[in-house]
């Protein structure tokens, strides 16, 4: 007997080690370690090495991770005039998307699907994924790309490369702290799409490519962009009460609360929170943060009690403005994050593979006669 689950919820898929959800209780945790914990004290580098070997590095493995990481910042030459020849006015996340398909081309075996060919890959590609759209944000633009500098971690030299100067600690920490809350999430819809075609023993590229493409849709990562546009759109604090209320009547979604999992609110934003106060703070975008609170405020008050909570997306996007981050870049900067548990996903599913084959339940006719084209109507 098979059970039909719309949406495949409840439906258990994979095992993994990589992430836990308590969704009643709010807990998020990569590897048994609460989010929270490494929010406040990890790196994303430090992060992706417990997610791929799900154990925290010691000071001599972290090391080695962050040079070998460091090494795969650069990226070709022809990929550079791919980039020069893609128009100005495309989407980020195509760009991005297409990009990491294309960087197959430069792999001498990018077929190569085996345990230890996957990490090499999965290295070289998270490495390369913030010069690829810092460069193309920058070609956009009118300037030339900047090279990476293998002196700074990840988020110090996407930030430096994006904008041609070195970013402030607060800046390149709270950056930090964005990756690292958004690297993993138990089997969301895009490290699903990454395990299915992984499953088929395609190779890396695809099942990355297969992801981002995922991701960038409005009910998964395309949500950040979705909150700020919202922001925007509420004049003043003092306009806040009426917009929330009439979106509620209309029963309108408001951007950036509710999850499929978290009957709580979302332990990243947490953390995000905290971040998005004082960057606003620093950044003179008090009143920016302050529309946010007052949304939540409202929310608690008209539909907490029906579960509908605050999550990644709300506080995120008011930090990665305060960055100084383009609009059509929140959503790559989750994709670059999301590469290290897309990555760690695909190892998993490798260790231990079976291709995903699920049913699909027919409703459909039987028995239904073939009628010659002259004769239909």
């Amino acid at each position: 007997m098979s059970t039909y689950a719309k949406g495949l919820e409840g439906v258990v898929a994979a095992e993994t080690q990589m992430s836990w959800i308590d969704g009643v209780n709010g807990v998020l945790e990569y590897v048994g370690i609460n989010i929270d914990a490494l929010a406040q004290n990890s790196t994303f580098e430090e992060t992706v090495y417990l997610l791929w070997n799900k154990k925290l590095p010691t000071r001599a493995e972290l090391d080695a991770f962050t040079k070998e990481l460091r090494q795969h910042y650069s990226i070709s030459a022809g990929i550079v005039e791919s980039i020069r020849k893609i128009p100005k006015t495309a989407e980020p996340m195509h760009v991005l998307r297409t990009l990491i398909s294309e960087l197959a081309f430069y792999d001498a075996d990018p077929n190569a699907n085996d345990v230890a060919s996957a990490r090499k890959k999965a290295i070289n590609i998270l490495g390369q994924a913030p010069t690829l759209v810092a460069a193309y944000d920058r070609i956009r633009r009118g300037l030339d790309p900047i090279a990476p500098n293998t002196e700074f971690g990840f988020s110090q030299n996407f930030l430096y490369m994006l904008n041609g100067e070195k970013p402030t600690d607060t800046m390149a920490r709270a950056f930090d702290i964005c990756m690292i809350t958004h690297a993993d999430h138990g089997l969301n819809n895009s490290t699903f799409a990454a395990r299915v075609v992984i499953s088929t023993l395609s190779d890396v590229y695809s099942a990355l490519t297969a992801a981002v493409g995922s991701l960038r849709g409005p009910l998964h990562g395309g949500a950040n962009e979705g909150v700020m546009k919202m922001l925007n759109e509420i004049p003043s604090i003092d306009d806040v009460e009426k917009y929330v209320m009439d979106k509620l009547a209309t029963k309108s979604k408001i951007m950036g609360f509710g999850h499929r999992v978290y009957k709580a609110k979302d332990p990243r934003a947490n953390e995000l929170q905290k971040l998005a106060q004082q960057l606003a703070k620093d950044t003179g975008n008090e009143a920016l943060f302050e529309k946010s609170k007052k949304i939540e405020e409202i929310m608690a008050r008209e539909v907490g009690a029906k579960g509908i909570y605050p999550n990644v997306d709300f506080y995120s996007a008011t930090t990665y403005h305060c960055i100084g981050l383009k609009l059509d870049l929140f959503t790559p900067m989750f994709a670059m994050s999301r590469l290290g548990g897309w990555s760690g996903h695909i190892i998993e599913q490798l260790s231990d593979n079976r291709l995903f084959r699920p049913k699909a339940e027919f409703v459909g006719e039987h028995n239904v006669p073939y009628v010659a084209i002259n004769d239909r109507k």
